[in-house]
């Protein structure tokens, strides 16, 4: 199983807010995540980013693959 560091849309439809995520590369954007990792509220000026560091080390450590925004954020 090749689990990936996400987002997942959240929110109503004109103010998004997403949460980070650790699933299976397979599952749909908002399937069921193994863990939520923090949020990202780009409605913010700067944008909101919350993240449960220790969780996201503890991911990376274990293979797991951030996508490109979730690489960004995590900058």
């Amino acid at each position: 199983m090749a689990v990936k560091i996400r987002l997942a849309r959240m929110g109503k439809l004109s103010k998004p807010v997403y949460r980070v995520i650790a699933i299976d590369e397979h599952k749909k954007r908002n399937g069921k995540a193994i863990e939520i990792l923090g949020t990202y509220e780009p409605l913010f000026n700067p944008a909101k980013v919350t993240l449960k560091k220790d969780r996201v080390e503890y991911w990376l450590s274990v293979g797991a693959t951030p996508t490109k925004t979730v690489a960004h954020l995590l900058k």
